[in-house]
């Protein structure tokens, strides 16, 4: 009885033996064939921060247009909401030049214009910023795709409404165009020369502000309408492991997995051993 009872003990122990022998052999190969070291990339700092675009000033600004439906009393009405759409993504990889062709085939697969770009840095720790103008119906499509390209670390879309400012912009032009026109039809009166001057001045100033104007509302054009896509692109170095870090590596990661399957068999058996015991309790009366 004792001899038998032993021999089952050591087929358990030479099974959990074998177990944790192939789990340690199977990471240790992916270590050795893997053309990534997770260890090592984890713990680098990821650089690059999409709202530091020292250029977002000067470029245009990118604006949409949504039919939106509105209750009116008993009538629903159709009116148009201008918005602004942005996603922010920061990413790196190993392979940046890959990469950086995989970014810029999506972007022209897409009809995104690039808007602004910002190249810098050694071979090892480039970084890539990119600034694109996408079509609206191709928003989210791109940005699916783009958060694939490399190891993205960070993402966000943002959605800010923009109708009211739009509206204002056009009441100020239509404003301007009133007070422009007075100050015209004051000019043909006559006068004296120091009140024609003072007069061109300030058609000169609001026709400066009309241009100004005119151009913020270009924006908002149906025709040239675009969301906002900021990328950063950071290239990370490989670094190789010897040997004996990745068995060190590969023991460590063998040694949490085993003990989390020890301990699911455990309760699996705990739970099985309560569910026997019950139910012969229950026979038995």
């Amino acid at each position: 009885m004792k001899e038998a009872l032993r021999k089952k003990y050591l087929k358990v122990i030479l099974v959990l033996v074998l177990v944790f022998a192939a789990l340690f052999i199977s990471r240790l190969l992916y270590g050795n064939f893997s053309n990534t070291d997770t260890t090592h990339q984890n713990n680098v700092t990821h650089t690059g921060d999409t709202s530091g675009f020292v250029a977002d000033v000067a470029l245009r600004k990118n604006y949409a247009t949504e039919k939106v439906l509105n209750n009116n009393g008993p009538s629903i009405v159709q009116s148009d909401q201008k918005y602004e759409k942005i996603a922010d993504i920061i990413s790196y990889t190993t392979f940046f030049d890959q990469k950086e062709k995989v970014l810029r085939n999506e972007i022209e697969k897409y009809q995104g214009l690039v808007q602004f770009e910002n190249k810098f840095g050694n071979e090892g720790h480039r970084t890539l910023r990119l600034i694109v103008g996408v079509p609206p119906k191709n928003f989210d499509s791109i940005y699916q795709s783009l958060i694939q390209v490399g190891h993205t670390v960070s993402k966000q879309v943002t959605k800010n409404d923009k109708t009211n400012e739009y509206r204002e912009l056009n009441a100020k032009r239509e404003t301007l165009e009133k007070v422009k026109n007075a100050l015209m039809e004051l000019k043909s009166k006559g006068g004296t020369i120091n009140d024609f001057i003072q007069l061109e001045n300030r058609i000169l100033e609001i026709e400066q502000e009309l241009q100004m104007l005119g151009v913020n509302l270009g924006n908002f054009d149906t025709e040239n309408e675009f969301c906002t896509v900021k990328i950063v692109l950071n290239e990370k170095n490989q670094i190789p492991l010897s040997q004996f870090d990745k068995i060190y590596s590969a023991l460590g990661w063998t040694l949490t997995v085993y003990l989390k399957l020890l301990a699911i068999l455990s309760l699996l058996m705990f739970l099985a051993h309560l569910t026997i015991t019950s139910i012969q309790k229950l026979n038995n009366k």
